[in-house]
């Protein structure tokens, strides 16, 4: 990718990783698709010249990876790892709040996930990314009642 063709690349890509996730986690888009490896689970999202491939393993404790191709050449990944941290709430409920958490406007900050911060009774969602669509690292964070309960890493950029 050349120095000339990256703002390009970034505003379209900014604009549709945005849809992706929204798309990923609304669960309204069918974006649901056949895994690629043993044991993984994976989500397909295609508009235009772009493709966004998830492929994810686990759940309380989980790994995954999400890349985006532009006709067909990836151009832009991110890695992740994360755990629920409290034994005491049910999963399905940590996973529904970080879904209407990721469908909620993106404030400002680069949309390789949620807004800054977003909360509803009693449970809060923030993320702290370093970095831009380039090269960024970050860490996402659940909690309930002031408690963490749900952490993130994650990590990613362009591919040249």
């Amino acid at each position: 990718m050349t120095e000339t063709s990256k703002p390009t690349v970034i505003q379209g890509l900014a604009a549709f990783l945005s849809k992706a996730h929204k798309a990923r986690h609304s669960n309204l888009e069918g974006v649901k698709s056949d895994s690629t490896r043993p044991g993984s689970s994976d989500y397909h999202f295609h508009e235009g010249a772009f493709t966004y491939h998830d492929t994810c393993f686990g759940s309380h404790d989980f790994i995954g990876e999400e890349i985006i191709y532009k006709d067909d050449k990836p151009v832009w990944g991110m890695n992740y790892v994360g755990s629920m941290l409290d034994e005491n709430v049910p999963d399905i409920e940590v996973v529904d709040f970080l879904e209407k958490s990721i469908m909620q406007e993106n404030d400002g900050t680069i949309p390789v996930r949620g807004p800054k911060e977003f909360s509803e009774n009693g449970w809060g969602y923030q993320v702290s990314i370093n970095g831009g669509l380039d090269r960024f690292t970050g860490v996402e964070r659940i909690s309930r009642n002031k408690e963490i309960i749900y952490k993130l890493y994650l990590q990613g950029g362009f591919i040249q």
